[in-house]
């Protein structure tokens, strides 16, 4: 009996949390038919975590250039196809070819311990794992004094980043010290920091000429910990070596090797790196299209990038966008059956070596550039949106004020707008296309630790998804994509009258930039 109560009151409780998750509509709120349509079938029909599971477990990072990309964009478009929608990869370039194998760490010496540590992306492999001492820079203050002690680094791993004292966050910090400690301990890091940039300064080298000059020098590795700030991510980005391996150890492993080889220890490390050079692989976008049926030559385009670092899964960057964009598309072909206007869905590639996807899409397909009404695009997290700015449209206020009106309450309630805004520059691939002068628009999430916890990090995993917000910005996008594609009227595309910046001068609107077609020169 006991047993019986316990199950049934989970069930109850369930069925609360169930019924909070869906995404609500006012009792006497009048929707457009087709827009409740959209609400019923996320709330009782979702195949997000479905697709999340098959992306992110599945496939994995979708590092540009890596086997794990190419079966990123097959599967977006073998999902597109089964819905029904047109789909086809479309290639704007090629990328240095690479995937990543095991990486394997250990501290041999003075005692053995495995460490926590990840192969940058595209580093080199090791032939057969290397043993080495591990060594610290030396404190110097000019580049002829460090010129002199590179010798010293051949047949070493360099610990080549800056020691972190203390592995807390400044929230915990804030949270338990005494006033007078916080400020104290703050000083310190942003000292400690100032400290470092200007020793590297000093000695003449960059974070990229760096690791040159350590590799020339015959360094048998090098080793970095670009943490976060949060305790427990750091932050997976590029190798800049072309011989020798080059790894993050996670802060507290790094902070011990480094401790011990400023103190005369000595320590020995082992790294085991298997990856594969491969050779170059196409750089290619997910395009899906459902023809228009009044106004087939012009155009909404629901955008997000489908590539990611890989030190995690690239759950929140952007494994969301990706996922809120197939799920809207999903919806409308189900439910909007007779689009007025072209609806389109992009998936980028190599957006985070600077948007080369959606730069390559603009530049390639100019009759679509020409007729696009909105373009839609989300890569900030799994949060709610909670921001639409105008982007320097001078219409937009009107357009996209009309447009939400369309969308349930307790999704535009969350939403603030700034109009007409300022363009964006870059950072996300909206700005390919405001760039252009179309009228393109980020759905700005709620942060939920982005910046700091899961962007680009080891920890950007599928556990960090909150579905529940993922829904609520399927809604938002399909209804969007409704509204704009029933509008009668072509958006304008009138710009701002720019401001001055700080010295007086009028900024100017964003320069549309050719996307990178190979990985030439790419560092």
């Amino acid at each position: 009996m006991k047993i019986n109560n316990f199950f049934a009151l989970s069930a109850l409780m369930l069925a609360a949390q169930f019924s909070w998750a869906q995404v609500k509509v006012g009792p006497k709120e009048k929707l457009d038919p087709i827009v409740k349509s959209f609400v019923d079938e996320i709330n009782n029909n979702s195949q997000l975590e479905n697709m999340a599971y098959e992306l992110l477990d599945g496939i994995g990072p979708r590092l540009v250039g890596t086997p794990e990309m190419l079966a990123a964009n097959e599967w977006s478009a073998a999902k597109l196809r089964s819905w029904g929608i047109e789909s086809s990869l479309q290639q704007f370039g090629t990328w240095k070819g690479w995937q990543r194998g095991i990486t394997h760490v250990d501290m041999v010496y003075p005692r053995v311990k495995s460490l926590a540590a990840t192969q940058l992306a595209w580093s080199p492999a090791t032939k057969k794992a290397v043993e080495a001492e591990a060594v610290v820079l030396p404190k110097v203050s000019s580049k002829a004094e460090f010129d002199a002690w590179l010798p010293s680094a051949k047949g070493k791993i360099v610990l080549m980043a800056q020691y972190q004292k203390i592995g807390r966050s400044d929230e915990q910090i804030k949270e338990f010290a005494t006033p007078e400690l916080y400020e104290k301990l703050k000083a310190e890091k942003e000292q400690a920091g100032k400290d470092f940039r200007d020793y590297v300064k000093n000695i003449g080298y960059d974070n990229n000429t760096l690791p040159e000059a350590l590799e020339k020098a015959g360094a048998a590795g090098i080793a970095i910990s670009n943490w976060t700030g949060i305790m427990g991510a750091n932050r997976i980005f590029g190798a800049k070596t072309s011989k020798i391996p080059m790894i993050d150890i996670d802060l507290e492993d790094y902070g011990m090797l480094y401790r011990m080889a400023e103190k005369g220890a000595k320590p020995k490390i082992r790294v085991e790196a298997q990856s594969k050079i491969l050779p170059d692989a196409k750089n290619l976008n997910t395009i899906g299209i459902i023809k228009g049926k009044e106004k087939p030559e012009e155009y909404v385009i629901l955008s997000a990038h489908l590539d990611s670092w890989d030190g995690a899964q690239g759950a929140t960057d952007n494994g969301t966008g990706t996922l809120t964009m197939l799920e809207a598309m999903r919806i409308l072909k189900k439910y909007y059956p007779n689009n007025k206007r072209t609806i389109v869905i992009g998936l980028w590639g190599s957006e985070e070596q600077g948007l080369n996807g959606s730069r390559g899409f603009v530049a390639d397909n100019p009759q679509i550039i020409k007729g696009t009404q909105a373009v839609f695009n989300q890569d900030n997290g799994t949060g709610r949106v909670i921001n639409i700015s105008g982007q320097g449209f001078v219409d937009s206020y009107s357009y996209i004020g009309k447009w939400l009106n369309g969308v349930p309450k307790t999704v535009r309630d969350h939403i603030k707008t700034d109009f007409p805004g300022m363009p964006g520059g870059g950072g996300s691939d909206h700005a390919s296309f405001v760039a252009a002068g179309v009228p393109g628009f980020s759905l700005s999430s709620l942060n939920w630790g982005y910046f700091g916890y899961t962007w680009h990090t080891t920890k950007d995993t599928y556990d960090k998804i909150v579905f529940d917000e993922v829904k609520n910005n399927v809604v938002l996008t399909a209804a969007l994509a409704y509204m704009a594609s029933e509008d009668p009227e072509f958006t304008s595309r009138e710009r701002r009258v720019m401001p001055k910046d700080d010295k007086g001068e009028t900024v100017k609107w964003p320069e549309a930039k050719e996307p990178r077609r190979d990985s030439k020169e790419y560092k």
